[in-house]
Formats: C-alpha cells, sequence, structure tokens
C-alpha cells in the first residue's frame, strides 16, 4: 500500500507545482498585454479543480503539511515552496521580479500571481503576519514589512514537507555519525527500550499533538542519554536515527566554545540556524562539561561562562528537532536543568546475559571456530561494556586471521587484555574472572 500512495502523493503535488507555473506563465503573458488563450484558460480550470479536490480528499500540500491550513494559506504555502520544490519556477519568479536577485516571491508579487483583490487584500496581509499559522509554524519567513521583501520557506521545510532526502551544508561543529543500527542490535533492558520508543513518539507525533489536539509546544524534544562510555549511547541515538530514515550530527563542543566574547554564542547561532528544520538528531556529547552545577561567580568570565549556558538552552529548547545530550557523569549535572528533558534514558553496565548476547552479535559470525565458543561462559568471566566487547571481539578475530587459526578463547583473553589495559592500570589474571586461565604468561 506505501508505494501506491506515495505515487499517488507525488502526482498531487505535481498538479500544484504545474498550476503555480501556469498562473506565473499567464502573469508574464498579462505585463506584456496579450490576452490569455482559450486553452491555457481550460488548463489553469481544470488544474484548479483538480487542486481543489486533492485538499478536500487530504492530499498533496495538505497532506504532507500535516495541518488544517485555509484554501489561501496552502495557495501562498504552495507559490513560496515552488522555487525549491521545481527549480525552474524560481527562474520565473525572478523574470517576473526584475532587479531582485533571488527566485523567491514577494508578498507583491504573490499577490499578483493568486490575482488577490484589493477587497481580499486586508486578509492576504493577515495570512503573512508574524503571528499567523504559517510563520507561526515556521513554515515561511517574511524579510521585514516592505511588500517587496522576499517571502521564503523555513529552513528544511521543503526537505520535510516533500518528503525528499536531506541536503544540507556543513553543520558547523558538528559531524556526521556514519552508524547504521537497528533495534536488534540494541541490547538493553526492557524498560530502557521502551523509553526510547517513548522519545521516538515524542518526534513522530509532535505535528499531531501541538497542531491538531492543541498541545504545548515545549521545543526539541529533548533527552539526555547517561550511563559509563561504552554502555551505547552513541547507539542508541544511531538506532534512532535510523529508525526515522535521518542522519544523526554529533556535535563537538570544543569546537563551538571560544574563549573570545560573543564568538561562542554565534558559532552556536550559526549551527543551529543551519540545523533549523532540517529532519536530523543532533546529539552533545559530554554535556556534563557544560551543564555541571554553576558556582559562584568570581569574575567576568564565570558570569560569562554562564552566560554561554543559558545561550545555548535557550536554543536547544527553541529549536524543533531532536536533541540528544550524553553525559558520563549524571551526578554532576545541576538537577535545575532535569525539567528540560523530555525523556531521560540511564545506560547501565551490561549484565551477563547481556554482556553474553553481545559476544553473539559482535564476534564476525563467519570467523573458524566461533561456533565451537561457549558465549555464555564469556558473557559471566568479564565485565565489560558493549563498547569494550565490540573493540575485544575485533582484536580477537584480527589475531586469529593473523596467526592463520581458528578463534579461540586465547584469542579472545588477550583481546580483553589489551581492551583493560587501554586506561594503563596495573593487571593480574584474575581481572578476566575464568578466561584468565586461557592467557599466556605476560600476557
Amino acid at each position: 500500500m506505501t508505494a501506491p500512495a506515495s505515487k499517488l502523493q507525488f502526482a498531487s503535488l505535481a498538479v500544484e507545482w504545474e498550476r503555480i507555473g501556469l498562473l506565473a506563465h499567464l502573469l508574464a503573458e498579462s505585463r506584456q498585454g496579450r490576452q490569455a488563450t482559450p486553452e491555457l484558460l481550460a488548463r489553469l480550470q481544470v488544474l484548479q479543480g483538480q487542486v481543489e479536490e486533492n485538499r478536500r480528499q487530504g492530499r498533496g500540500l495538505i497532506q504532507a503539511a500535516a495541518l488544517p491550513l485555509s484554501g489561501l494559506e496552502l495557495d501562498v504555502l504552495a507559490a513560496v515552496l515552488a522555487p525549491e520544490a521545481e527549480p525552474r519556477l524560481g527562474w520565473i519568479f525572478q523574470n517576473l521580479q526584475a532587479g531582485l536577485p533571488q527566485p523567491y516571491p514577494t508578498m507583491a508579487l504573490l499577490q499578483e500571481l493568486l490575482a488577490i483583490s484589493a477587497a481580499e487584500s486586508a486578509q492576504f496581509y493577515v495570512v503573512l503576519s508574524e503571528a499567523a499559522r504559517l510563520r507561526r509554524l515556521g513554515l515561511i519567513e517574511v524579510e521585514g514589512g516592505d511588500p517587496f521583501q522576499p517571502v521564503r520557506p523555513a529552513p528544511g521545510v521543503t526537505a520535510r514537507l516533500l518528503g525528499r532526502p536531506l541536503v544540507t551544508p556543513e553543520l558547523p561543529g558538528a559531524i556526521l555519525v556514519k552508524i547504521q543500527a537497528r533495534w536488534a542490535d540494541l541490547i538493553l533492558p526492557p524498560d530502557r527500550l521502551t523509553m526510547l520508543n517513548e522519545f521516538l513518539l515524542w518526534i513522530t507525533h509532535k505535528a499531531k499533538v501541538i497542531h491538531e489536539w492543541g498541545g504545548q509546544d515545549c521545543g526539541g524534544p529533548v533527552a539526555l542519554f547517561s550511563g559509563p562510555s561504552g554502555t551505547g549511547k552513541t547507539f542508541a541515538a544511531a538506532v534512532l536515527a535510523t529508525e526515522l530514515g535521518w542522519p544523526l550530527y554529533r556535535v563537538d563542543l570544543g569546537r563551538l566554545v571560544s574563549k573570545y566574547i560573543g564568538e561562542t554564542e554565534k558559532n552556536l547561532n550559526r549551527l543551529f540556524d543551519a540545523a533549523e528544520g532540517q529532519p536530523m538528531i543532533l546529539q552533545f556529547d559530554e554535556a556534563d562539561s557544560l551543564f555541571s552545577k554553576r558556582g559562584e561567580v568570581k569574575e567576568a568570565r564565570d558570569r560569562y561562562a554562564n552566560m554561554e549556558v543559558s545561550h545555548l538552552l535557550a536554543r536547544i529548547e527553541s529549536h524543533h528537532g531532536p536533541v540528544i545530550l550524553t553525559t558520563n557523569l549524571r551526578k554532576h549535572l545541576d538537577p535545575a536543568f532535569a525539567r528540560r528533558f523530555q525523556v531521560v534514558v540511564d545506560f547501565p553496565r551490561p549484565e551477563a546475559p547481556a554482556r553474553t548476547l553481545l559476544w553473539q552479535r559482535l564476534l564476525p559470525p563467519l570467523a573458524p571456530g566461533r561456533t565451537e565458543l561457549d558465549f555464555a561462559f564469556l558473557g559471566q568471566s568479564v565485565n565489560l561494556t558493549g563498547g569494550q566487547i565490540r573493540n575485544a571481539a575485533l582484536h580477537a578475530a584480527y589475531l586469529a586471521a593473523g596467526d592463520g587459526q581458528r578463534l579461540t578463547f586465547r584469542n579472545i583473553a588477550l583481546a580483553v587484555w589489551r581492551e583493560l589495559g587501554k586506561d594503563g592500570r596495573e593487571l593480574s589474571k584474575t581481572d578476566l574472572g575464568a578466561l584468565g586461565n586461557f592467557l599466556s604468561e605476560g600476557g
């Protein structure tokens, strides 16, 4: 059922763009003093009827917006989206607005294009006002009140409404996380999986709850993922992104925070302005370093640091898109920040049954000797995180491949020894539990 509906929706939107294109052509002809031919007028009448029928049936632009917009609001939205939906229409708009080096229609052109009469102009300008739905819901942007300033789609709106893949400029201070993750690969307690699904509901049903049911828009949604390193916080974020079909961007606060007064705010503004309205998830790591309990202000820099935190929180709360904050040290977070999160998920260190599943999932499935291993024994031997098991499983596979041998407990014991030694502490065989019996002297 999905494919036919998608084709029907595409055809319904195509009618919208054809109608806008024909209106623009007729306007250009009229300015040249030429009468519209009967054939073109008949075609316009057919298109007008198709657009109205599609809207009555909940198809086309009204389906994409998923909002109860009026006919005039939909007409305005269609004309504003047209240059991005069909770039050739942008060139036509430019020709109709001599001297304006951009493809978006001005208020004056919209009024002329949609044949808004003098009697209807008051309602037309109400639709474009700051308090009206199109602007309040973040669908369009109007530069000032001058009728000769362009009206453009808000950033990311065209991609979101038309279901197009994200094409976005580089996000300042953010890195694309290239992990394809599935729910089946996420080893967490059932209640944590339930909470992740609840956060997904905040994202997928936001339009219904806010715009159809009248719920309060609290921004975001924003989630806090807390837990030791390697327990799956980023992997869980990647699962949500994969489920949505959206990219996941990890924000490096170190690249945004500046020692120069005012620069941090500018960097944050550039990040959120580029991400606004785009179908994506933003992930801020080590949130405790920025959102820790605020101490006494002893000097100007302390006061300014508090201002930077306040600015970031304000941008996160006003951002229309999911944000995930991760922390290894939840206890260091100021409790006052808790109310700002829609969902808080604690990621525990995996227990023995979970570690058993992780070893089964992460040891290469076609490695020789794999089927002879006792995964329950591995799960019970050493208290590792999921990230540590991933590293050790791959290291063991490379050891076996290098020896030209089958995967054995000896490979795995050495790989776990190497993993535990990364923090520089002194190790003994007892740190590997029963697995230590397979470790040769000296590691």
